[in-house]
């Protein structure tokens, strides 16, 4: 074409850069010798093996060889002493940061770059071939906290979906991922610091011992309860677990025999001292005619039970139209707090005389799914919705179990900020139940062994990923004795002062 002019395409130069070899070796030092300076940082028990290496030398010149074989004596002697008379403190102090820092070295480093090539989670960038880097390793008397930085790109479901290889190649147990986060500061009610996600930065728990294998002692009970922090279960790390019930609702679900009562009771038990004094009400639904909970109808504020081998329609509808007026009755008390609070208080302090009530449903399905009569139905959900959703600023949680975790059975689910799945049929069930990743992250709900009754895992909106627990069971002989202990000063009420059946039939 005339006028056209092709201009050439602008070039890089391919001449050679030279550098001298001194050049070239402080660069490959500044590259990587921050990497040595860092992992030598991170060795502490080497710094503290050559640290009393130095001081062993001084005090064989100052003392003598009996001089220093006394001093290396009179230490094994303090550390048998702590570790027999302050058995947990000895292992978080000593015994448990060296068995990490051991098994970090030997367990875990040694195979990693092999691991990730496995399990395809390590990536070459250019000429480079890069690996998810070991950060440390913590230790308890159950599990590894092996804590990783993550590649640029990868995420908690890449981890997640490889934790069988994981266990397998590690001889764990079994292996679960953790996000990790910043820690917030809150002063005087005031949140200065925001809690957030660390990025890049995952830890995997390498389960070496199943402590939940065998059955959960009892937990003690404080005199005074703390509502944020209720001992109920034993983590499958060897802590406890602990319920915030302030501010939250409690859903369980689990298949027959998977352990609710055990939940149930846990928490009944641990809120007893509470009862008594006044500060905590017990208002019960029992729709299995008080097969599990009548035991503790000494505690109740208010019982409500029914018969759910009745035959009769006219029986079975005034036990559900009691069912009604019972949560209805609780919507009064709360709008009644409402008014009260409106222009004081964000949220209501519990206190003798004005209690945090506790609402505890054994069969949610009977109050949601089995009720036939449609008017009645439409009375307990419009009741059970408003307390889910605007009680707990007024003080009052509701906690209830459920046997069917299918959603057309528990379609107010995601009201419940706290979840907790013991045994399931079905693996849906779990992520019905727990969060739509849940199974992902490892909640394994319908492997749970049937003779690890009270097994689950616990899952908060809080936090993304379920933690294992198992909670401990209360028997008759404990039940007495709390109904005992812990009754309250004034007489619960019973909303039938006569037989329900007999009143029907009347």
């Amino acid at each position: 074409m005339a006028g056209w002019v092709e201009k050439a395409a602008p070039g890089v130069s391919s001449a050679t850069v030279k550098l001298p070899v001194s050049t070239a070796v402080a660069l490959l030092v500044l590259a990587f010798g921050w990497r040595v300076v860092w992992f030598l940082v991170r060795q502490w028990p080497l710094w503290l093996a050559g640290g009393l290496t130095v001081v062993a030398f001084r005090l064989y010149d100052g003392l003598g060889g009996y001089g220093l074989s006394g001093t290396g004596a009179g230490v094994v002697v303090v550390l048998v002493a702590w570790a027999l008379l302050h058995r947990r403190s000895f292992r978080v102090c000593v015994y448990w940061p060296v068995r990490g820092w051991i098994r970090g070295l030997v367990k875990y480093a040694r195979g990693w770059g092999e691991l990730m090539a496995v399990c395809k989670l390590s990536k070459k960038v250019r000429s480079n071939h890069r690996v998810p880097r070991l950060l440390r390793t913590r230790s308890t008397s159950t599990v590894d906290r092996v804590r990783v930085k993550t590649l640029r790109g990868q995420t908690l479901a890449d981890f997640a979906e490889n934790t069988d290889r994981f266990a397998e190649s590690t001889g764990a147990v079994d292996c679960r991922v953790r996000r990790l986060c910043w820690p917030g500061l809150t002063i005087a009610g005031r949140q200065l610091i925001r809690r957030r996600l660390r990025a890049r930065v995952l830890d995997l728990w390498f389960l070496i011992r199943d402590p939940l294998a065998e059955l959960v002692p009892l937990f003690p009970v404080d005199d005074r309860p703390n509502l944020k922090r209720l001992p109920l279960a034993l983590r499958e790390d060897g802590l406890t677990w602990t319920l915030r019930l302030l501010g939250t609702h409690v859903l369980i679900a689990g298949k027959t025999g998977a352990g609710k009562g055990s939940v149930l009771w846990s928490l009944i038990r641990a809120l007893g001292p509470a009862v008594r004094d006044g500060s905590v009400e017990l208002w019960v639904i029992d729709p299995k005619g008080g097969m599990e909970l009548a035991a503790g109808q000494a505690l109740f504020a208010r019982y409500c039970y029914g018969d759910r081998t009745s035959t009769d329609d006219g029986q079975r509808l005034a036990f559900q139209t009691e069912y009604a007026e019972f949560l209805e009755s609780l919507v009064d008390r709360m709008r009644q707090r409402q008014q009260e609070l409106r222009g004081i208080f964000r949220t209501h302090k519990a206190r003798p005389g004005d209690p945090h009530v506790v609402v505890l449903i054994d069969e949610l399905a009977a109050l949601t799914s089995y009720v036939p009569d449609r008017k009645v139905k439409a009375r307990i959900e419009d009741a059970l919705n408003l307390l889910l959703s605007q009680g707990r600023a007024c003080g009052i949680s509701v906690v209830a179990a459920l046997q069917d975790a299918r959603k057309e059975v528990a379609n107010n689910r995601g009201l419940f900020p706290t979840r907790i799945g013991l045994a399931l049929g079905e693996e849906d069930e779990t992520d019905l139940i727990l969060g739509t990743t849940a199974r992902k992250n490892g909640a394994r709900c319908d492997q749970i062994d049937e003779q690890t009754s009270g097994v689950g895992f616990v899952a908060v909106d809080e936090s993304r990923e379920p933690v294992r627990v198992r909670f401990a069971y209360v028997d008759d002989e404990e039940i007495a004795h709390l109904t005992h202990a812990h009754r309250p000063q004034s007489l619960p009420v019973d909303p039938y002062p006569a037989d329900p059946i007999e009143e029907t039939h009347r």
